[in-house]
């Protein structure tokens, strides 16, 4: 590590002293208060848990916070067997606060998990096959993957290869099992084995990475996963229906701090192609040099992204294949030029069908209205589909025979779910993150504002004649941009109490960022501000121009001029 050790930051310190993540969790899980301390709560993080308050319900019962924790799975491609969703939503059911959130990374995320309880979450959790370890912290996380069951060789191909990434670039610290899989006495261990104690992290090292860390792998004409917003993001290429290599990008994320100037949002850079045989070892180097060489006095600007921008993609790709130990060759000329999300019916190519099932913001639920839990239990007991999960907080059921799609719509029409076909394009084509009450991060609403804000638009996009254009709206609690609002065409994101930082000019596909089109927007007045930018671009957007190519022409101060002049529906 090339920082100078006196100038690291706390949560290096914290992590250099861990003894591989161990800290004193398990002390901490034996004491009958309903938190942890400062210092676990950043190692608790690497095992795939948050630790939140409540803010709805902070002051009530004892007059305090309201302590619980946030469970995320890692999920590599989001596919898992109905057996394993169903088992989430017994979790949920049983020791979360009964509903279940579907992420932008293709994984599923439990709430309200107590802190008694969070050891049995995670033991089920990995005895149904799967893990939380590296869900979280400054490690790779969750590995996404267009999540389309095909029979052609290249999805086969590249869902492989994400679940091999996912298990060659994971954390080796025995801590996990020691900590969540074995009985209070440290003797039984349900997962894997236990080998010495204090077993060394070939990849990590004591302090692992600097920051956190994501991957994605997309084609070219199905960016699905957002892959210009990702750490390393993998192009497929493909030639004669082959996999013969994959485009590597480097340097993306989303997250800022406006305060900072320091930091900004950005989107990743052309590195280099390399074969199948290559990934795995290119991409440890590439993990490898952010290891060596990423910031690790200041976490705002610590992500691998600052590290490209700073030094160049040429000297990054220098120090890439000095790890790696050979030159690399350049991209090909492909880059990405589709997306699709994968909603409604699909054929797999082996007479079976997908259906992809629209879920607004990521939210399962069941209340007087709805009952998404109770559908999908449905759904899973009779036809036992495999789930893939989406990176737009959405599902979709899999292996399903000609004769039964007309039954699986009966199903969610019985229970109330509305079904993918029954979405406005504005609505399908948005996201949420979780933000208020329970993201430690968030100072505005936004999961549970952005419904109300569409149910405002809906009217107006189709009185312009703009109800069947296709374009992305999400929005956040705040700058952080877990709902990657800083690509999409517009983006609404938290700046204060009640007040939003508007954003226009991204794209679809992903690959453009947006600017800052208006500040400090109270909330009351979102809907009148979009609604302009719509009727602006019905007068003037060009043939076959979308909403954010033509704010990106036109700019901000021109955009606001004829915002303010097009006729208002």
């Amino acid at each position: 590590m090339a920082t100078d050790v006196t100038k690291l930051s706390a949560v290096e310190s914290i992590k250099e002293a861990s003894r591989f993540l161990r800290g004193t969790i398990g002390e901490e899980i034996q004491e009958p208060v309903d938190h942890f301390g400062k210092d676990n709560i950043q190692l608790l993080k690497f095992h795939g848990t948050y630790q939140q308050d409540d803010r709805d319900a902070r002051g009530k019962g004892s007059g305090g916070k309201a302590y619980s924790m946030m469970l995320r799975c890692r999920i590599p491609g989001g596919i898992l067997s109905s057996d394993q969703f169903i088992a989430h939503l017994d979790l949920c059911d049983t020791l979360g606060n009964a509903t279940m959130k579907l992420t932008t990374r293709q994984t599923i995320q439990l709430h309200g998990i107590l802190k008694d309880n969070l050891k049995p979450t995670i033991a089920r959790i990995n005895e149904i096959g799967l893990s939380t370890l590296a869900a979280c912290g400054d490690v790779n996380r969750n590995v996404m993957c267009c999540p389309a069951k095909r029979t052609d060789r290249v999805h086969a191909q590249m869902q492989q290869l994400c679940y091999d990434i996912a298990i060659a670039m994971a954390p080796r610290t025995k801590a996990y099992h020691e900590l969540w899989l074995t009985d209070d006495q440290g003797e039984k261990t349900l997962v894997g084995g236990a080998p010495e104690r204090d077993a060394e992290e070939p990849l990590y090292g004591t302090t692992y990475l600097p920051r956190k860390f994501k991957m994605a792998m997309a084609l070219p004409e199905d960016n699905c996963v957002d892959l210009y917003t990702n750490d390393i993001g993998l192009l497929a290429i493909v030639r004669e229906a082959e996999v013969i290599g994959y485009n590597v990008i480097v340097g993306g994320g989303m997250g800022t701090t406006p305060s900072a100037q320091k930091t900004q949002p950005l989107l990743g850079k052309r590195m280099a192609f390399v074969t199948p045989e290559q990934v795995i070892d290119v991409c440890k180097a590439i993990l490898m040099v952010q290891r060596d060489h990423g910031n690790r006095e200041d976490r705002k600007i610590a992500r691998m992204k600052y590290l490209v921008e700073n030094w160049g993609i040429e000297k990054f790709r220098q120090h890439v294949e000095q790890y790696y130990g050979s030159p690399l060759a350049d991209c090909t000329e492909d880059d990405v030029y589709g997306f699709d999300d994968h909603m409604g019916w699909q054929e797999q190519g082996d007479g079976l069908w997908s259906y992809g099932l629209n879920i607004e913001n990521g939210r399962i639920y069941d209340n007087d209205r709805r009952q998404f839990k109770t559908a999908l239990r449905a759904v899973c007991a009779e036809f036992n589909p495999e789930i893939r999960l989406t990176s737009h907080q959405s599902m979709i059921f899999c292996d399903i025979r000609p004769d039964d799609r007309d039954r699986l719509i009966a199903i969610l029409r019985e229970h109330s779910v509305p079904v993918s076909e029954e979405f406005s394009e504005i609505r399908r084509w948005s996201m949420a993150c979780v933000a208020l009450p329970t993201c430690g991060l968030a100072i505005t609403e936004s999961e549970r504002a952005l419904p109300g804000i569409i149910d405002r638009l809906e009217a107006p996009l189709s009185k312009l004649g703009l109800d069947r254009d296709q374009f992305t709206l999400r929005m956040t609690g705040c700058p952080n941009g877990c709902a990657r609002p800083y690509n999409s065409d517009l983006g609404i994101v938290g700046k204060a109490k009640g007040k939003y930082t508007l954003f226009a000019g991204g794209a679809l596909l992903g690959n453009r960022l947006s600017y800052i089109y208006k500040d400090m927007v109270p909330h009351d007045v979102l809907h009148d501000e979009i609604v302009a930018i719509f009727a602006a671009f019905k007068v003037n957007r060009l043939e076959g121009e979308t909403l954010g190519g033509f704010c990106a022409r036109v700019g901000r101060d021109q955009l606001e001029s004829l915002a303010a002049a097009a006729p208002k529906p």
